[in-house]
């Protein structure tokens, strides 16, 4: 398993130039312990967490800050180990000249991976080892989709979909599911909503991966 999430708006030293997003993040503190890990990090952990249906139970982790003068990370490398054996690597930089915002991840599987960019959010890769490469398209009604996809997509096949629509999804299922409890109906489908379970996982992933990287050693995160 690879995640990523590479940015390039901080690669020169832009927060002594009045940029007012810039600052504080690079402010340890206003900030906090972390810089690139803690603003693009943990939502890289998120995800992995989230598409694999796994949790991490220790990190090794390598931060650098690449600017001269800059205190907090900018760019980092984290070993990730699940609690089933498998291992992963999740990248984090903000200095990577050139990038937007380039979240995307790949999960590899003993018949096949999957392949998903933030960058081009419609389409998702599935590679195999005994077949030619799938593309599968959001709005589209092929089968195997299951039910969640569907529920999750707003607007015809083709058009583009993505980061505010997933905003929209997360707190229409929030309202979905308090309703559904209230009326003692299922409520699982609604469930699908980060919570506070997964925001104390994110800080203790980034108290592990600041840990590990100062003293070079493996951390567990629970």
């Amino acid at each position: 398993m690879v995640v990523e999430y590479l940015q390039g708006w901080l690669s020169s030293p832009v927060e002594t130039t009045g940029h007012r997003q810039a600052s504080w993040r690079a402010d340890p503190q206003k900030a906090g312990i972390a810089g690139a890990m803690a603003d693009i990090g943990t939502h890289a952990f998120n995800l992995a967490e989230y598409v694999t249906g796994l949790e991490v139970t220790a990190v090794s982790a390598d931060l650098h800050s690449i600017v001269p003068g800059r205190v907090l990370d900018d760019d980092g490398n984290v070993i990730l180990l699940f609690d089933n054996g498998v291992s992963g690597v999740l990248l984090a930089s903000q200095v990577a000249a050139g990038e937007e915002n380039n979240l995307s991840i790949r999960v590899y599987g003993e018949k096949g991976g999957l392949i998903w960019r933030q960058m081009e959010p419609n389409s998702l890769t599935a590679t195999w080892t005994d077949r030619p490469v799938q593309t599968c398209r959001a709005g589209t009604s092929f089968p195997g989709t299951g039910i969640a996809a569907p529920l999750h997509t707003r607007i015809p096949a083709g058009h583009p979909e993505g980061f505010i629509e997933a905003f929209a999804n997360i707190y229409r299922n929030f309202a979905m599911h308090i309703m559904a409890v209230a009326e003692d109906k299922p409520a699982d489908m609604m469930a699908d909503y980060p919570g506070i379970y997964e925001g104390v996982r994110g800080m203790k992933f980034l108290e592990a991966a600041v840990a590990s990287g100062l003293d070079n050693s493996v951390r567990k995160t629970v």
